[in-house]
């Protein structure tokens, strides 16, 4: 079908992938409550378990536009994109790290 008509099957992959992510909104949504509430009863800042969650949120989004763009035959594209997420990442992460390795540093004997 890519072959013959490239239009017709660019849609019905973006149309298939977007139906599967509805399908499984559930179910993110109650891995999302459970990691949630393990943090809430391991008394870990809500602010790291949101920053993780939103990193992860941001990969799957990535690589599922990278694939899309790939289908479509923009190779060049989907590595920008996929180059994007990751910076993305990173830049989330900042807070994260920063935190990890003041913890380390207060660990370390004078």
């Amino acid at each position: 079908m890519k072959e013959q008509k490239p239009t017709f099957a660019f849609l019905l992959i973006v149309f298939t992938g977007s139906a599967i992510f509805l399908f499984l909104v559930d179910q993110i949504y109650q891995i999302i409550f459970m990691i949630q509430k393990l943090a809430a009863n391991a008394r870990v800042n809500i602010v790291y378990v949101e920053t993780i969650l939103k990193i992860i949120g941001i990969a799957y989004i990535a690589e599922f536009a990278a694939q899309i763009t790939k289908d479509a035959g923009q190779g060049a594209i989907a590595s920008k994109i996929e180059l994007g997420g990751k910076i993305l990442i990173l830049a989330m992460a900042i807070p994260i790290l920063t935190v990890m390795i003041e913890t380390i540093i207060r660990l370390i004997p004078g």
